[in-house]
């Protein structure tokens, strides 16, 4: 499994890549630093995650800015685009579901928290056995 994790934070990087890898130890995961980077990587026709994750607030390009050209290639249509964001606002949600998440994901206290969440995830959007 590859998945896509666009976050400007390193830290929160390094703590999605070791929860994917405690959900799913042969997986992969590719990082991008902003919305823009993110853009360009998803340009090249090989590169078909099984899921993406977008933090919300990103310089450069926000990522429901993201999100929004993301949903714009179509190739990318069955692959589930989560936001990852500390806001819980339940209008921000909405409306990054509006523009076509499948899930918005409020980053937990903790790697223990995030690898439970990010089982339930995987396992409710059936990501495995997806895309390679």
């Amino acid at each position: 499994m590859l998945y896509f994790f666009v976050d400007d934070d390193a830290d929160d990087q390094e703590i999605f890549g070791l929860a994917i890898s405690e959900v799913e130890p042969d997986a992969a995961c590719v990082f991008a630093n902003d919305g823009i980077e993110a853009l360009d990587k998803l340009k090249d026709k090989s590169f078909m995650p099984a899921g993406i994750f977008i933090d919300l607030n990103m310089p450069k390009m926000n990522g429901s800015e993201c999100l929004t050209e993301i949903r714009k290639i179509k190739r990318l249509d069955p692959v589930p685009v989560f936001m990852y964001s500390t806001s819980s606002d339940p209008r921000v949600m909405e409306e990054c579901r509006r523009l076509g998440a499948a899930d918005f994901i409020v980053k937990p206290p903790g790697l223990k928290a995030l690898t439970d969440r990010l089982t339930r995830v995987i396992q409710d959007n059936e990501l495995y056995g997806g895309h390679s």
